[in-house]
């Protein structure tokens, strides 16, 4: 009975725990990194802020894309000039081949810190890997891999499992962070940091990922379109939303929560308080936590990109697809969707080459977040004028309290843009 239950529970999550996942691709792993060894516990409020933010804004955009039947670059369309659309999407594109150059590089030298060999080797071998995986695998099969892939952080809970965290501490320095700012650390630091943090977690190219993966499983059933109206199958397709979402962003917020402690309680006590990337995190990690956290963290970052490269590619292709009303979909073969795979081929085979190029980590993170900045909180905006639109959503218009949370998501992005704009600039 009991298992029964798990594998109903388990048939249950698909787009919303794949996005969640995504959300800790190795940049993200290096940004909780450095939060963890600069500032120890002192930014760990952040994530428990962003959690029901990021459910919000996340479940919207799922909402959408089930109820319209059409991604969020169509939608957008629809409620905006053209132009705006077109340079919000163009914006998205550019972020996230800079995002998957980030990614692949850090996959391919943690790869190289666990078996040695030349980088370039394995960042191209992972780059050809994640193309074939969308390119050649059928829509299931891509689905089934990335599912699994979420089980890659999972190994960051092993890490926390062989450090001994002071929870005390922990709690108390999370409530009053201000309390406890490292020495020689300016206010502007600390921003700067409050504002990556919030960058990794809400990310535009997620909104788009998770509309486009529910018009794309609701058209992979032609029985589930005919009854998307009928009440009874529309509250529990939502609810089905409403849970595969908490649990993805929930799940995702809880990893990023492991990677914090462990750095914090590890890399800061021994006074290792700058990492630039993730698989410097683990390096560091290994004379301090020994050779299975450093194993493990080394692992996790190639698990994790291996999951979040193919969404950063796919979600871009998705929203350009759907801007030139190209035909789009993992469900359609190369020949059905050549625009929308080629977006695909070339989104990733760039980002490889930049990799495989060696460019700075550092920068290329930097430039990425203040992109991804500069579009996401137009783009939350329209979000919630679609979400509140009669015109597009008919009976199903967001609730009062999805406003609230979806508009609070977007006031905060607004002012992390602008503090991030502040200390990048200033």
């Amino acid at each position: 009975m009991v298992t029964q239950t798990a594998k109903a529970f388990v048939r249950r999550l698909g787009p919303g725990l794949i996005t969640g996942a995504a959300d800790d691709d190795p940049s993200g792993i290096a940004t909780y990194s450095q939060a963890g060894s600069q500032f120890r516990f002192a930014l760990v409020w952040t994530l428990l802020i962003t959690t029901p933010l990021m459910i919000g804004i996340q479940m919207l955009s799922a909402r959408i894309g089930w109820v319209t039947g059409q991604g969020l670059a169509t939608n957008i369309n629809k409620m905006c000039p053209r132009w705006l659309t077109t340079t919000l999407i163009t914006l998205l594109v550019v972020a996230n081949t800079i995002n998957i150059a980030a990614d692949v590089g850090a996959m391919g030298e943690a790869a190289r810190l666990l078996m040695g060999g030349p980088l370039p080797l394995y960042v191209l071998g992972f780059g050809a890997f994640c193309i074939a995986m969308q390119v050649f695998f059928s829509y299931e099969s891509t689905v089934r891999i990335l599912k699994w892939l979420t089980l890659a952080l999972f190994s960051y809970v092993a890490v926390i499992l062989t450090v001994q965290v002071p929870w005390h501490q922990a709690l108390t320095e999370s409530l009053q962070p201000w309390l406890y700012f490292p020495k020689d650390t300016s206010l502007k630091d600390y921003s700067a940091m409050v504002v990556a943090m919030l960058g990794t977690t809400i990310s535009p190219y997620l909104f788009f990922w998770q509309a486009s993966q529910e018009v794309e499983d609701n058209n992979r059933r032609p029985e589930a379109q005919a009854l998307r109206l009928h009440p009874e199958y529309a509250a529990e397709h939502l609810s089905r939303i409403k849970q595969d979402t908490f649990v993805g962003m929930t799940f995702s917020n809880v990893i990023a929560l492991c990677i914090v402690l462990a750095t914090a309680v590890t890399l800061n006590a021994k006074g290792i308080t700058s990492i630039q990337t993730a698989s410097q995190a683990a390096e560091a990690l290994r004379p301090v936590a020994g050779e299975f956290a450093f194993a493990i963290f080394a692992l996790g970052i190639i698990g994790t990109g291996l999951l979040a490269v193919p969404v950063l590619a796919g979600s871009a292709a998705y929203a350009v697809s759907e801007l030139y009303g190209w035909k789009a979909g993992l469900s359609h073969g190369f020949h059905e969707a050549r625009g929308f795979y080629l977006i695909i081929v070339a989104a990733t085979g760039i980002g490889t080459v930049m990799g495989y190029l060696e460019v700075d980590p550092i920068k290329a993170l930097v430039w990425s977040a203040i992109v991804n900045g500069v579009i996401s909180v137009p783009i939350m905006a329209v979000l919630m004028w679609i979400g509140q639109s009669e015109r597009l959503m008919g009976q199903y218009t967001i609730t009062r309290r999805h406003r609230f949370f979806g508009w609070a998501a977007t006031a905060v992005m607004a002012v992390a843009v602008v503090v991030m704009l502040g200390t990048s600039f200033g």
